[in-house]
């Protein structure tokens, strides 16, 4: 998905939507009465084979045009494409589609507007991101229970249980979402052609990864993280602690495991966090960042592509791009990826309703909008179309049947525009083609890996607007990037005289009463579904 990523450093001090077009996520706001329970959406789950046998042939004797909404920019050649995906709908199903666009400029404030305004819109992208569940449950959607098995039975009958729960609301489905699940985990990029030449340890740990720092330090001469350091440290101690976020912005509040998601703490408050900024400042004092690491815009990637660095932080969709770029650029240097996960063995996805399709409640054909949307998702014709554009035109197949190549077959490289729109609400995992062979050979294997452990995220359904605590939570940022920031980065004179006067600062500014609404609001959403 092609969202911008948030730094860490970045969550810290502001609560934002969008992160990580590359790779991470942001999230949506809503009052957190978003009861996304399991029950319900399981019944409707398992009686879909009877709606199915049940269910009234549709009616498309009467010709409708559809109006949809994508975000972003439409394509250069978004209209040819439009053309020959209207014959198809035009035969299939007498229908035709009129593809609107938001385009990214001031996009949310246009999303909001067109769900507000009444405007009669048959179907719209919704995310979690884009405050699909405040939408839900203000009722900006329709309910999609009593639709979706007559007129989106392959659809209905594909989705798993676990994605129609994140994508329900008040007993209700209010979205049928992607199911092509994401993957984002933190990690580092490094050298690994240093590592093997300096006969350093695989890495493997937090011990691994200090021995590789040190030992590039004193045989190089570099500084391992050369530029913003913040979000290597920072993410590697949630990830090393097996701390887990709860709805999106929490600052200092997270669960302490995935297994006790109850279990809701402040970390600055924690022994956990008292030996890790310890061990920080042994690592700040080794020179394995700069003393003005949190004022520097470079970025710590730069560096490693001018011999000056070792060390990057990357979530895995990211990590991808970065070696494949370095594959090109500078074929030379040879690269790895630890991701954090490895440390407790444990992956979760992003949210299915990260991207996913609703229904406004103003919408005059929704009967066809889900008849639609079934072949987009299910017919590789119109699955091909809609993503990729039209083949010959903008794409070739491989031989090996499986890629896609871009510039299609034929057309000269020079001045060719490919197609890509932001089509991530109907994605399918069993429909994508790979694009052209080539990439980061390690990012297949990556992902196998990363399935092999993946558990449901329990937490990002979590998520609040913080109305309440405000003004605390405001306050609390504040304090975290005066104070926790550095601490964090073993940029102290005294760690223990800091790390009181971290806390006594963080309580003077409410982080109790953020704590507080937080647990609250995590017990209510953990109740809904039947989480202990």
């Amino acid at each position: 998905m092609k969202r911008k990523i948030k730094t860490m450093g970045t969550l810290l001090v502001s609560t934002a939507i969008m992160a990580s077009m590359l790779a991470a996520c942001g999230s949506g706001n809503n009052s957190n009465t978003n009861s996304n329970t399991g029950t319900n959406a399981e019944a409707s789950a398992n009686t879909g084979s009877n709606n199915k046998a049940d269910a009234k042939t549709p009616d498309t004797s009467k010709k409708v045009e559809l109006t949809w909404y994508l975000l972003g920019d439409p394509a250069k050649d978004q209209a040819k494409v439009t053309a020959e995906l209207n014959k198809m709908l035009q035969q299939d199903l007498n229908t035709t589609i009129k593809l609107n666009f938001t385009t990214w400029t001031d996009w949310q404030t246009k999303y909001n507007l067109l769900l507000a305004s009444g405007e009669k819109i048959d179907m719209i992208f919704a995310s979690s991101w884009a405050d699909f569940y405040k939408f839900a449950n203000q009722g900006a959607f329709m309910p999609l229970n009593d639709l979706l098995p007559t007129y989106a039975p392959a659809t209905w009958s594909s989705i798993s249980e676990q994605d129609w729960k994140e994508a329900t609301v008040n007993d209700k489905i209010y979205a049928v979402p992607a199911t092509y699940p994401e993957y984002t985990p933190d990690g580092i990029v490094y050298r690994d052609d240093w590592r093997q030449e300096l006969g350093l340890p695989e890495i493997t740990d937090v011990n691994s990864i200090e021995a590789y720092l040190d030992g590039v330090k004193k045989s190089k001469g570099v500084t391992p993280i050369n530029g913003k350091a913040y979000n290597e440290v920072f993410t590697m101690f949630k990830a090393f602690q097996g701390y887990q976020q709860i709805g999106g912005d929490s600052g200092v509040i997270v669960s302490k495991s995935y297994d006790t998601p109850r279990d809701i703490v402040a970390y600055p408050f924690t022994p956990e966090f008292e030996e890790w900024v310890k061990k920080m400042k042994t690592w700040a004092e080794k020179g394995f960042w700069k003393s003005d690491t949190l004022s520097d815009q470079k970025e710590a990637g730069d560096a490693i592509k001018t011999g000056q660095g070792a060390v990057y932080w990357r979530n895995a969709p990211g990590a991808g791009g970065f070696i494949t770029g370095l594959q090109s650029s500078n074929p030379d240097i040879k690269m790895n990826y630890f991701p954090f996960s490895r440390f407790h063995g444990l992956t979760t996805p992003t949210l299915s309703v990260n991207n996913a399709m609703a229904i406004p409640k103003s919408a005059p054909n929704a009967e066809r909008s889900l008849m639609v949307l079934d072949k987009l998702r299910n017919d590789p014709k119109y699955y091909d179309l809609f993503n990729y554009g039209i083949e010959g035109t903008h794409y070739s197949m491989d031989a090996d049947g499986k890629h896609i190549v871009t510039p299609p077959a034929g057309v000269e490289a020079k001045g060719f525009v490919g197609y890509d729109i932001a089509t991530w609400g109907v994605r399918v995992e069993s429909m994508e083609r790979k694009k052209q062979a080539g990439g980061w050979e390690g990012f297949d294997a990556l992902l196998e890996e990363f399935k092999s452990q993946s558990k449901p995220n329990i937490f990002a359904q979590v998520i609040m607007d913080y109305a309440p605590v405000k003004s605390q939570q405001a306050a609390v940022n504040s304090v975290i990037q005066q104070y926790g920031m550095p601490l964090m980065m073993g940029l102290v004179p005294d760690v223990d005289k800091a790390i009181a006067t971290y806390r006594k600062q963080l309580e003077a500014a409410g982080v109790n009463d953020v704590l507080k609404y937080v647990q609250e609001q995590a017990n209510k959403t953990f109740d809904a579904q039947g989480i202990k």
